[in-house]
């Protein structure tokens, strides 16, 4: 296979393979910045300590909370087949996600460093049975080297934005070797599919958005209550998932509309928790009074802006709201999912950059299911708009949750597309047992 593969990755198969004396001072920086857990970094180098269950085994990857999110009602249904998974991510939030959100019976495991001896490790360990890679974290050698062993594989809800797909065209025989290693490509829209298929996938299917399908986030009834009583009688808004850059905005949008609505309780949820300190000192230093959750503080009579610096609690902050704004919108992240929020009857207010998720967000607002604010004056009009007047909320929900419930359905037609696979594994489940 190595003599066929473009250049491009067989030169990177050797940079990757000689660079692997220095994985311990990666390590060690990356532990320093939080963003390894220094208990599990075993298994960046495809060491595990947990053991392979008998049977076959799903193997579900995905860079981060998101794509593990999406593939949450997945696994669900994966699991009422019996069958047991394996999921790998690349972060200690979304790590700390599936530890909150999913059954004890699913195995977790960091992705290893992409390292051939790394990568060879970890499916020598665990030889999975069917591999599932969500949206687009693609990485070359984890790859290859599962096509090698003759691993089936299919993209999942795959996406390729309109930014990253020029990129890939430019190396289109690199690109084309990855993508043509997975048997099936099931994409989340008609334009991805178009993009996947110019790129090298053999057989592309669009099968809608995954994220449309998840079910709303839970929340801690005790804590939610405990809320809503430090809260009763005041306006709350939250700004979900937000990210740098935004945070000054939302003071300022704060500033203007707390003198239109006495009492306004901002919460800010940012998307990496640990720039909640950072963000409590800035709203501090702009003379407003933050409450820190990370240090166990509530929000008080006193308290301008509560930062809910945790993982894993959206789903009470969504409850303690009617309106909620997207955060990565208002900078060039391109948007975070809106889905869960509508899902939990809030009203959705966003930035003009919404690329991650146009399609959602183009019907949304096509619908009246969402406001968009192109400036922080129209911010903080539309968010005005919809605090003063709660009748005014109302279409834009019922719109919202329309829009959701007409573009769901990508479960079903991704178990559909994955029905050949799962029934060889039942077989081999039956033959096992017989």
């Amino acid at each position: 296979m190595a003599d066929t593969l473009p250049m491009t990755l067989r030169v990177y198969r050797s940079l990757s393979s000689a660079m692997v004396p220095l994985a311990p001072a990666l390590i060690k920086r990356r532990l320093k910045l939080g963003k390894e857990d220094p208990a599990r970094i075993g298994e960046r180098r495809g060491l595990s300590l947990d053991t392979r269950p008998l049977g076959p085994l799903v193997w579900i990857h995905g860079a981060s909370v998101g794509e593990v999110l999406a593939a949450a009602a997945l696994i669900e249904r994966l699991r009422e087949l019996n069958l047991r998974i394996l999921l790998t991510s690349g972060t200690v939030t979304s790590a700390a996600i599936v530890a909150k959100r999913f059954p004890p019976d699913i195995i977790h495991q960091y992705v290893p460093y992409d390292s051939p001896r790394y990568v060879g490790r970890f499916l020598d360990h665990w030889r999975p049975s069917l591999a599932l890679f969500i949206e687009s974290d693609l990485w070359p050698n984890l790859i290859l080297s599962s096509a090698a062993r003759r691993l089936p594989m299919v993209l999942i809800n795959g996406r390729m934005s309109p930014r990253s797909f020029p990129r890939w065209r430019r190396v289109s025989h690199t690109i084309s070797a990855l993508l043509g290693s997975f048997e099936v490509c099931l994409a989340q829209s008609a334009a991805d599919a178009e993009r996947f298929a110019t790129l090298g996938c053999r057989n592309v299917v669009t099968t809608g958005n995954l994220k449309l399908d998840v079910p709303a986030p839970p929340a801690d009834p005790a804590k939610l209550e405990r809320l809503m009583s430090l809260t009763r009688g005041r306006p709350v808004i939250v700004a979900a998932s937000t990210h740098p850059g935004e945070e000054e905005l939302l003071i300022a949008a704060h500033r203007a509309l707390a003198g239109y609505f006495p009492g306004l309780l901002t919460v800010v949820v940012p998307r990496h928790p640990h720039r909640g300190v950072a963000i409590a000192r800035m709203i501090a230093a702009s003379g407003l009074r933050p409450a820190l959750r990370s240090r166990e503080e509530m929000p008080v009579a006193g308290t301008d802006i509560y930062v809910a610096d945790t993982m894993g609690e959206l789903g009470l902050f969504y409850r303690l709201s009617p309106i909620v704004f997207m955060g990565g919108s208002l900078v060039t992240h391109g948007g975070q999912n809106p889905i869960e929020a509508v899902k939990l009857g809030a009203s959705i207010v966003h930035g003009p950059y919404v690329f991650n998720f146009s399609d959602v967000y183009e019907a949304l607002d096509g619908a009246g299911g969402a406001r968009k604010a192109d400036t922080q004056e129209t911010l903080v009009r539309q968010i005005a708009l919809l605090l003063a007047d709660p009748a005014a909320r109302e279409p834009v929900v019922a719109a919202a949750v329309g829009v959701v419930n007409e573009l769901g359905g990508a479960l079903e037609r991704t178990l559909t597309a994955l029905e050949p696979y799962l029934l060889q594994l039942r077989l081999e489940m039956g033959a096992a047992n017989a």
